[in-house]
């Protein structure tokens, strides 16, 4: 197969921990061909097929140098046999108009993971939204008056932008309620913006998991996030520690529930997020973490990817 990745620059690749790297790194020991570019590298001029200035790589084994470029072209879409969306986030207008000229690409008959369609219907903290089942207490609002009263009932809550990624812009307000007002205030942009609030779980302690789903079934080894030191947030960029660990019973009953129904829109690959018994985010744009689950594990993730994915073409 000829695979377009559609990422950051791959000169900010941290190899050592990649997921996108790692996808790449499995694809091309079966065989299959590798080309990258960036979502600004993609165009559609009227009355043409949808083309992205791609790069040929190959990757080298070398820690440094990891990847040799052996050409660069226009292409349409469709002439590749799967383009993976790996874009980061933020979820921008930019990633927003991207889905766009990949949906056209879908049309034309470019396979895309994960569709573009469902990036776009999946925001990946107000998804949970849909599986009340499995949340803590939670609320979306712009309101201040909304937020008041989630705090007066719960007391110790956590609020978060929309919008963020890594842990960014995530606070703890406890039952003083001290700081509420101007939080809500930055994250709300004077009722400007939506939030999310939910109400603290102290099972972060343990870690915040982050359960990967391929091709509709959980992986078996999740991969903990736990905070450090006075920190509340688990994420890695945020300096949690990631520790490898089997998932649980209630980790798999929420994957086996939720992977089917994500993966027959075109959800590929999801990460949940998981504390305690509670799911807290839905990733669809770019999960991560395959990298620090098979070096603790020997669980090979990109190797189930790239089966998923092989498969997905032949079905």
């Amino acid at each position: 197969m000829n695979i377009l990745f559609i990422a950051d620059p791959l000169e900010s690749f941290k190899t050592y921990k990649d997921t996108t790297f790692a996808m790449m790194g499995e694809a091309q020991r079966r065989g299959h061909t590798v080309a990258a570019c960036e979502p600004q590298d993609v165009m559609w001029q009227r009355g043409a097929l949808v083309t992205a200035h791609v790069r040929d790589i190959w990757l080298t084994g070398d820690a440094d140098r990891w990847f040799e470029e052996r050409g660069s072209r226009a292409v349409p879409l469709k002439d590749f046999d799967a383009i993976l969306m790996r874009k980061d986030p933020p979820f921008d207008s930019e990633y927003f108009y991207a889905t766009h000229l990949l949906e056209q690409a879908e049309r034309e008959g470019a396979r895309v993971f994960n569709k573009p369609g469902a990036l776009r219907d999946h925001p990946e903290k107000l998804a949970i939204m849909e599986f009340p089942q499995f949340i803590g207490p939670t609320l979306v609002t712009r309101d201040e008056a909304d937020i008041k009263r989630f705090h007066a009932e719960h007391q110790d809550i956590i609020l978060k932008p929309l919008d963020g990624m890594g842990g960014m812009g995530i606070f703890r307000v406890g039952p003083d309620g001290m700081n509420l007002g101007s939080i809500t205030e930055t994250l709300n942009r004077h009722g400007a913006q939506s939030l999310m609030v939910q109400k603290f779980l102290p099972e972060i302690a343990q870690g915040d998991k982050r359960v990967l789903v391929i091709g509709g079934k959980p992986v078996p080894f999740c991969l903990a996030r736990i905070p450090q030191g006075s920190e509340v947030r688990g994420n890695l960029a945020a300096g949690g520690k990631g520790v490898a660990r089997p998932i649980s019973a209630r980790d798999r009953e929420i994957a086996e529930t939720l992977g089917p129904v994500l993966a027959a829109r075109g959800l590929l690959l999801v990460g949940l997020d998981v504390i305690g018994d509670c799911l807290t985010e839905i990733n669809v744009t770019s999960p991560t973490c395959f990298q620090e689950i098979f070096d603790q594990t020997g669980c090979d993730v990109a190797a189930l990817f790239i089966d998923a994915l092989e498969a997905a073409l032949r079905g």
